[in-house]
Parts: C-alpha cells; structure tokens; sequence
C-alpha cells in the first residue's frame, strides 16, 4: 500500500459522496453557517463499534456546533446499508455512502477486505477522522487500522474546543514532514 495520506496544514482532498437523503456531500467543505467540519469515516454496517461510535458522535455533535464545526460521517456501505445504520444509530447529521477506494486511499485510508459475505460485499476503510479548518485545510487528523483504535470523542471536543478559542493562538500540528 502506498501511503498518500493528507498532511496536515495542507489542503483537504475534494471528496464527494452521495448523501442519505438524496444529493451529494462534499466531506470537507463545511456547511449550515459553520466554518470547520469534522469528517468521521465509518467501517459500516457490519461494524457494531462503529454504531456506538456514531451514536457518541450524535450526542456531541450539538456542541461542536456550538464552536461552529459541523459533523459529517461516511462509509462504503451502499445506501440501504448505510440508511439501516444510521437509523440504529439514531443520529440526524448528514452521512455519504459509497466511498469507493480510490478515495479511500487519497484520504489515506487503510482499507480491507471482508473476512465473508455475511460482514459484508465489499471492501472498506477502516476508521478515520478528519478536522478540516475555515481554510480548507486538514487541522487535525487520525487515522486506525483497526475498529477499536480511535480517538475518544470527548477528548476530540475537549481538544477542538482549545484549538478553536482564538486566545490560545493554536497552530496546526505536525507540519514538520519531508515534502515541504
């Protein structure tokens, strides 16, 4: 697997899914009078930790809203799939589907293949969460392997709430790297 995932402090990838709902969702660009957004990658349906995951996101999304970032999620699953999950979930903000691989590698995904056709009928990416700034550019990100290996949500909204109050002049992080 080559490794092109986004840098932070870079500009974030135009990536755009269809969205539950009907139209489309463009992942970083923020929307509904927000100027930053949160882009959270599921591994779908077939993934329990994924549905308690989104329903922590639901509950946390008011508040990230209240520091105007905006909440999106998105998986491979097709829509049926991903329409049943977030329904389980029960949570109301906007969720692409059909996130194919070539855009699963340009987010610098890790992707894998279903161990059956009971988990599901297509490969898909593991867990990823994007923070993408008033600039169009990638503030925070984290990226697993792995379904149990992700940020706490809490800490995420702890760590945004910092970033955002203009009084700690916060930069992005990370940004020392061998291409610039």
């Amino acid at each position: 697997m080559t490794n092109n995932k986004p840098l932070v402090g870079e500009t974030f990838p135009k990536i755009t899914v269809p969205q539950l709902g009907g139209g489309n969702l463009e992942l970083g660009k923020p929307d509904t009078g927000h100027d930053w957004r949160l882009v959270v990658v599921y591994r779908g349906k077939h993934c329990p930790i994924c549905t308690r995951y989104l329903k922590e996101l639901g509950e946390i999304a008011p508040d990230l809203a209240k520091i105007g970032i905006d909440v999106v999620a998105v998986s491979a699953d097709p829509e049926d799939r991903a329409r049943e999950q977030i329904a389980e979930a029960g949570v109301s903000f906007p969720v692409g589907f059909n996130l194919d691989i070539p855009q699963m590698r340009k987010l610098g995904l890790y992707v894998s293949n279903p161990r059956s056709v009971q988990e599901t009928d297509r490969p898909f990416s593991e867990p990823g969460l994007f923070v993408v700034n008033d600039e169009g550019k990638l503030q925070v990100t984290d990226i697993s392997n792995a379904p149990f290996a992700r940020p706490a949500l809490s800490s995420v909204l702890m760590g945004l709430n910092f970033i955002k109050n203009p009084d700690n002049n916060y930069p992005v992080r990370g940004t020392h790297n061998d291409r610039s």
